[in-house]
């Protein structure tokens, strides 16, 4: 399992990942697996870093097989959450 940094890098760029991928459009899925690798999260911390991220109520997670995310898909709280960020940074 990840240190705490690397914890919060893997959702930052999962939740970045997700909000370029949506464009705003939180009725558009990503592909966990195809993420994971585009990422290179390992599997274990992309699992937990979804659980953490769907329990802030971000992102939705269609479960697959030994708790793997197969689908992931920002809330409209997950969007207002990288809006925020983005206008921070702005």
């Amino acid at each position: 399992m990840a240190i705490l940094r690397d914890r919060k890098t893997y959702r930052e760029r999962i939740m970045q990942a997700l909000y370029q991928a949506a464009e705003g459009n939180r009725l558009l899925g990503v592909d966990g697996a195809k993420l994971r690798n585009d990422l290179g999260i390992p599997e274990q911390d992309m699992a937990a870093a979804c659980m953490y991220l769907a329990g802030e109520g971000w992102v939705v997670v269609d479960w697959g097989r030994g708790n793997t995310p197969a689908m992931i898909t920002l809330t409209h709280q997950g969007i207002r959450q990288m809006e925020t960020e983005e206008e921070g940074r702005g």
